[in-house]
């Protein structure tokens, strides 16, 4: 994308029902960024967690990937 502004003429309107699906996805994703800044912001004041009481990323990469797969509709 550009640096310069596009003049508001030129821009092509969404569909209200798409507008409100963007403004929806914004919503998340600013609540997603919050919630990282949130941990690091206490990771940077106390420090990292003991590792004895942290999840091993094999075990939050299974869990987000069995997420993903009863997401989706099975394939015949």
């Amino acid at each position: 994308m550009s640096e310069e502004p596009v003049p508001a003429a030129a821009r092509q309107q969404l569909e209200p029902a798409a507008a409100e699906a963007v403004r929806a996805y914004a919503a998340r994703t600013r609540e997603n960024a919050d919630r990282l800044a949130a941990v690091l912001e206490d990771i940077a004041t106390h420090g990292l967690p003991p590792a004895e009481e942290c999840t091993p990323w094999e075990d939050l990469r299974e869990q987000h990937l069995a997420r993903l797969v009863a997401q989706r509709p099975a394939v015949a």
